[in-house]
């Protein structure tokens, strides 16, 4: 799944190169016209923003919304360039000359009008966004703590409604850099274990907008050894979602 930090670089990649522009936009695919964006032909892209890992295109009256969840993705293409997808198959494409951004599958395309998106449902239940330039570890990190003293650290870090952004690969490899075992429970964690876990991931997904990669010292490792001790990476699923979780017991007591 796309977690925030691919959405971030998302977004500001497409800002930088359709912001400013009036985009021609078509559906080839019919999930897209279903979405309504052929009302969008035409408008001017004003901004792209994410909001954990939701992306939030702005062109004016209208947003468009986008969550891309375990399969979908955009890609954006210089004028020329050869498409790494079928433009058939595409469910959204915005063409704004120099540069066209397709985008193909995910659980959510829709256009919402955007002085209702401080209402929407599905966004007004998000927590605080970890990447958001101003974000408070203190503040995320008491916005976990409403989960209450028996959520277990891994999940409660993949709880959109808590903070947003995370997913399973950060959820790992955060409790792993803050040498948290993410099987303890939010109650068993003072204030600083918590508050580093938070930070820990907060900068790992900070480094992977700035870079384009994501860490691999645990993530989908089972029975390799461990970075730091040599002891073999453990993992299985986790919280009423069973996504799997990966740790190693040894640094992660």
């Amino acid at each position: 799944m796309a977690e925030g930090d691919t959405i971030l670089r998302t977004a500001r990649r497409l800002e930088a190169a359709l912001a400013g522009r009036r985009v021609a936009v078509a559906a080839p695919n019919p999930r897209g016209r279903a979405a309504g964006v052929d009302a969008l032909d035409g408008a001017m892209l004003r901004g792209a923003r994410a909001l954990g890992k939701h992306l939030l295109l702005d062109f004016g009256e209208l947003t468009l919304h986008s969550h891309l969840g375990m399969s979908g993705s955009w890609h954006l293409y210089r004028r020329g360039a050869g498409w790494r997808r079928p433009r058939s198959s595409a469910w959204v494409v915005l063409d704004g000359g120099e540069h066209t951004a397709a985008q193909w599958g995910g659980p959510t395309l829709r256009v919402l009008r955007t002085a209702q998106l401080r209402r929407d449902p599905t966004l007004a239940r998000l927590g605080p966004d970890v990447l958001a330039p101003a974000a408070d570890p203190d503040a995320l990190s008491a916005s976990l703590r409403v989960a209450g003293p028996e959520r277990e650290l891994g999940e409660a870090l993949l709880d959109q409604t808590l903070i947003a952004g995370v997913g399973n690969v950060f959820k790992s490899e955060g409790c792993f850099a803050a040498r948290l075992s993410p099987w303890r429970r939010l109650g068993e964690l003072d204030d600083g274990e918590l508050r580093g876990a938070i930070v820990a991931t907060r900068e790992l997904m900070q480094r992977a907008v700035a870079d384009g990669r994501q860490p691999r010292a645990v993530y989908r490792r089972r029975g390799r050894p461990c970075p730091t001790c040599g002891r073999p990476i453990r993992s299985r699923g986790q919280g009423d979602a069973n996504r799997t979780t990966y740790w190693c017991p040894t640094c992660q007591p």
